[in-house]
């Protein structure tokens, strides 16, 4: 009951009943929110549908590969995409602050549908399906920037929790679509190119869709507006986005905050408005800044390095290394099953953990069934290989895939997008979430890529337990650095890398003591004057009667 009362549905339903309605039941905001959200559609198309579209029979004709479980053969495809991602979403810094975070979304769509036709055209030339996985990557890095990044700036404090998570929702989504389009493709086209055509080319008319729709329903950020100094501009979106007037308390302290930060920032350090140079001094010289840039890239790095995104890229090849994969027909449906489950358990993370068991213990929690599936897979592979194993162990190590991807949904999946996205002020948001996404991305490359040279190096089963000692370590970070960020506002957080990084927990709690005292006394202040106007009605009521 304690999950349940605490989860973020639960959450939810509190602050639709102690918020103005206008707030929650937003239309602009919930359409804003979810189509910021649609930027994680092309990376997770991509990773379902390049980790099974080799087995295709018509893909390995036209591009001369003789298996799609040889991770040899297609380290190249799957990875080549990460180089642009990582260095597209650190240049995507100097296009969201020039032209806004609602242009930048459209912009990177475009590029990424510009590569998957590219893609779908290639007709067997090696150079132009490379160069297009190329173009795809440029669009895909900056939009897991923006997209978070967007979120986090247009969304109220007491549900930013769950409409960050939408992007990881969506994300997953998006990999089980992929998943099961390849599987249909195999069992319902002949071979030929038209059947990793269609893979290509399906979601383009999804993201044309949503490119049409973000001219109609999606809001700007009136953060970015007013780093723009357009502040009437700023108030007007504030405004849309709250479903509130413009005179409401809730409208002018939240307007006051951001002005009030962002005056702030420029006074000691230039911000945005001193050019790149003054952004580059904010990040890396002010000490808070670059704990924030420290905890951002350890974030991600722990998570590939956790092995679950290479469990997903090259799920055919584990399956085959484990002895339980077997046709292309039967490991296409296991790989869209695994896919449809990590969307399912990304929406228990987020309806239920992230705000349930807060950030540090979703991760405690996630990381740790992690890692004892990792252990269990490589222990698995080692005696699969020294010679034959029990029936039961061969459905238990199918089982362990599946719940080391839920362990990932709990853990490290969903909160460097939900964590990492909050921890950024105004001036540097930008810089730092195309930072570290730059950093995400060619370190995923750097991992995708050596996943088939760990695995040989380390016989296979060895890469499982280097992976279940990072989980361990990342253990020890999250115990020492994370801080607990749920119910703080983006303003509050600034106080939280002030003291030394093992004091950021504390220094939460602190703050979020604060909001409840202030909350406290609102309340109180509000059921006063309830109080007194019920005894003024009775008063004029009696005075009528007489």
């Amino acid at each position: 009951m304690g999950v349940l009362s605490d989860s973020t549905l639960a959450k939810y339903g509190r602050a639709i009943k102690n918020s103005p309605r206008e707030l929650i039941f937003n239309r602009r905001l919930l359409v804003s929110a979810a189509l910021y959200a649609m930027s994680g559609i092309p990376i997770c198309w991509d990773q379902g549908s390049s980790s099974v579209v080799p087995s295709l029979p018509g893909f390995q004709k036209a591009f001369g590969i003789t298996s799609g479980s040889n991770p040899a053969q297609i380290s190249n495809f799957v990875s080549f995409i990460y180089i642009t991602a990582g260095i597209g979403a650190f240049a995507s810094y100097f296009i969201n602050d020039r032209i806004g975070r609602l242009w930048s979304f459209r912009l990177y769509m475009v590029i990424w549908v510009i590569g998957q036709l590219i893609a779908t055209f290639s007709y067997g030339n090696l150079g132009a399906l490379y160069f297009a996985r190329l173009v795809s990557g440029a669009g895909i890095g900056p939009l897991t920037a923006v997209g978070p990044m967007s979120i986090v700036e247009i969304a109220p404090y007491e549900i930013r929790g769950v409409l960050t998570s939408w992007f990881s929702v969506v994300m997953l989504l998006s990999l089980t679509c992929a998943s099961f389009t390849t599987y249909a493709v195999f069992l319902h086209t002949v071979g030929g190119y038209i059947q990793y055509q269609i893979v290509f080319f399906v979601p383009c008319i999804v993201i044309a869709i949503i490119f049409a729709a973000s001219f109609f329903a999606m809001e700007e950020s009136p953060r970015w507006l007013m780093l723009k100094d357009r502040e009437e501009d700023a108030i007007k979106s504030l405004v849309r986005l709250r479903g509130l007037p413009i005179d409401h308390p809730r409208v002018a302290s939240e307007f006051g905050e951001i002005r009030t930060q962002i005056q702030e920032e420029r006074r000691k350090f230039g911000g945005a408005s001193g050019g790149f140079k003054a952004v580059l001094r904010e990040t890396f010289l002010v000490k808070t800044n670059l704990r924030r840039v420290f905890q951002a890239c350890i974030s991600y790095a722990l998570a590939q390095l956790s092995g679950a995104n290479s469990v997903t890229t090259y799920l055919v090849s584990i399956l085959t290394l484990m002895g339980v994969g077997g046709t292309t027909e039967r490991n296409m449906f296991l790989t869209g099953m695994y896919s449809m489950s990590k969307f399912f358990y990304t929406l228990i993370a987020s309806f239920f953990f992230i705000d349930a068991l807060g950030r540090r213990k979703s991760l405690f929690t996630g990381i740790t069934i992690q890692m004892i599936s990792d252990l269990y897979i490589g222990v698995y592979i080692k005696y699969k290989q020294a010679g034959h194993v029990a029936p039961g162990a061969s459905e238990g190590a199918i089982a362990a895939i599946y719940i080391h991807g839920f362990g990932y949904a709990v853990g490290l999946l969903v909160l460097p997008y939900v964590f990492v996205a909050e921890l950024w002020p105004n001036n540097i948001r930008s810089f730092g979430a195309c930072l570290t996404q730059a950093w995400h991305w060619l370190f995923f490359f750097g991992i995708n890529k050596g996943t088939a040279s760990i695995l040989s190096s380390m016989d296979n089963w060895g890469a499982f337990i280097f992976f279940a000692a990072w989980c361990f370590t990342s253990l020890l970070y999250v115990w020492s650095s994370v801080p607990e960020t749920a119910g703080l506002s983006l303003e509050q957080l600034d106080a939280l890398f002030e003291g030394p990084f093992w004091q950021t927990n504390s220094q939460a709690k602190k703050q979020r003591q604060l909001t409840n005292i202030i909350e406290s006394r609102e309340t109180d202040s509000l059921e006063h004057v309830d109080e007194t106007v019920g005894k003024e009605g009775k008063g004029d009521k009696d005075v009528g009667e007489v």
